[in-house]
């Protein structure tokens, strides 16, 4: 998760990029593709989900591998 700080996120208008790292849990023995991403007030488990959206790219991730995008990497507008 990041956190909606000044350091977890930049936001523009109705613009916002992430500012820090966002990593994830490791991925279990099947392995996993990364489609969407989802920002809500939880920072893990259920919560509220304030935007969801579909990714530009999906993300294969196999085995043991921890998910993350690099700051910068999410860009996400609200029009």
């Amino acid at each position: 998760a990041v956190a909606r700080t000044a350091g977890g996120w930049t936001v523009t208008g109705a613009a916002a990029e992430n500012a820090a790292l966002a990593q994830f849990p490791q991925c279990g023995v099947t392995g996993a593709t990364v489609t969407h991403v989802a920002i809500g007030k939880a920072s893990s488990g259920a919560g509220l989900v304030l935007w969801a959206g579909a990714l530009n790219a999906s993300l294969a991730v196999a085995n043991l591998i921890q998910p993350q995008f690099a700051a910068g990497a999410l860009d996400l507008s609200e029009s």
